[in-house]
């Protein structure tokens, strides 16, 4: 089997928005935007109540399906303001089930280009994990990630932030009450096709911590999106003076990107360590807020052939996590055009593992997910933006015409 393109986007790369969109904000944003429509004061809070339930629960696209807002309100809001996402300008469906959508922003002001940036929505058993991104780009040029080659551009809003998972659950009708189009009912049981979130897509979220936790206030939010603190997890590689503050904040579950034992291999592999070495991380991963065994701390460690794989790695790594709550995510290396990388051999990351668990850590080895598609991780990075017109046109041939044999 080969990965489906769907690249109906790709042949209108410049959409200019003319009036700003309300999802994704936060009920501050909200409460902004109908004060400045005239709404009157004393109807706020109300209103922005009526249009969180609207977009967040029922996944509202229009101010028309707001239908316990007075229509006058309706036109309005209409006439100000949308409640559109972000353009899909691809979305990529692997043969194991993973998607990743190539998503365009709006541009930063006449005459721009708007911005690209990936996410992927992750289908396991008994959950689903959307892995989203916080940057245009990325400043942190870690060596065996595809996704560091590519420059920062800016951060992403909060609201930019939201709307991922407001795309991913469009795309998979995960709304409660939404029928699907064979007429059933989904999610069923109460389940939902995104239960997790992990900010582990393009950027370094502690670089733009204001607006990741003001994203992850919305994405938490009981009365809307509701992903469970529990269930969000955020992921540095290494900015240590913003840990604590990530903890305090947001409460959300940790995961540090260590892939290295040594402070000379890390220096390499991750050069933050030259500025925030393994002993300045690892003693604010003691300190991070709310850590304990039941809220353990992940450590993600990919698997480099002859580079950090050996057992020596494997104890001092033990060592290391010694008075730490945590966890081990082992990560097979996902190969990119260019890397000079490769991945471990099977036997020797098997062998890492068994060292580790035998210590007492749990050490699962992520199975890697959407390769196909560079989806995996350490993947992503916006190539769209570098094709013409006619590779645009070809690509979405291409995916009219798989579309016709699936017929």
């Amino acid at each position: 089997m080969t990965a489906l393109l769907d690249t109906s986007a790709a042949s209108q790369p410049f959409i200019v928005a003319t009036k700003p969109s309300l999802a994704g904000l936060d009920r501050a944003g909200l409460s902004s935007a109908l004060s400045a429509v005239g709404v009157p004061e004393r109807q706020v809070r109300m209103r922005v109540e009526q249009l969180w339930h609207w977009i967040y629960v029922r996944g509202a696209t229009s101010f028309e399906s707001c239908a316990n807002m007075a229509k006058e309100l309706r036109a309005t809001l209409s006439a100000a303001y949308t409640l559109d996402r972000p353009q899909i300008v691809t979305q990529q469906v692997s043969v194991d089930g993973t998607r990743k959508w190539l998503v365009r922003l709006p541009p930063d002001g006449p005459g721009q280009r708007g911005h690209d940036i990936e996410m992927v929505y992750i289908p396991e058993a008994g959950r689903g994990t959307l892995c989203v991104s916080s940057q245009v780009g990325c400043t942190l040029n870690c060596s065996f990630c595809h996704t560091g080659t590519q420059k920062l551009v800016r951060n992403l809003t909060a609201a930019e932030i939201v709307m991922q998972l407001l795309i991913a659950r469009d795309d998979l009708n995960d709304y409660v009450g939404r029928v699907a189009a064979d007429g059933a009912i989904v999610p069923r049981e109460g389940s939902r096709y995104v239960s997790n979130v992990v900010f582990m897509g393009m950027g370094e979220p502690l670089y733009n911590l204001d607006e990741v936790s003001t994203a992850l206030d919305v994405m938490s939010d009981g009365d809307g999106l509701s992903i469970s603190r529990r269930r969000i997890t955020v992921s540095t590689s290494g900015v240590v003076p913003e840990m604590t503050k990530l903890g305090s904040r947001t409460s959300a579950m940790l995961a540090v990107s260590l892939h290295a034992t040594l402070d000379p291999l890390r220096d390499e592999l991750v050069p933050l360590n030259k500025k925030y070495p393994i002993s300045e991380l690892l003693a604010a991963c003691k300190a991070y807020p709310g850590a304990s065994n039941a809220r353990r701390i992940t450590f993600e460690y990919v698997m480099l052939k002859g580079v950090n794989d050996t057992t020596a790695d494997a104890r001092r790594l033990v060592k290391l996590l010694a008075g730490v709550p945590a966890k081990i995510n082992l990560i097979p290396f996902n190969p990119w055009p260019g890397t000079r990388y490769e991945c471990s051999d099977w036997d020797v990351i098997e062998r890492f593992s068994d060292i580790v668990f035998q210590a007492g850590y749990s050490s699962p080895v992520r199975t890697p997910r959407g390769r196909d598609i560079f989806a995996a991780c350490g993947q992503l990075k916006s190539e769209t933006e570098k094709l013409s017109v006619r590779q645009r046109e070809r690509l979405s041939a291409m995916a009219a015409m798989v579309a016709g044999q699936d017929e």
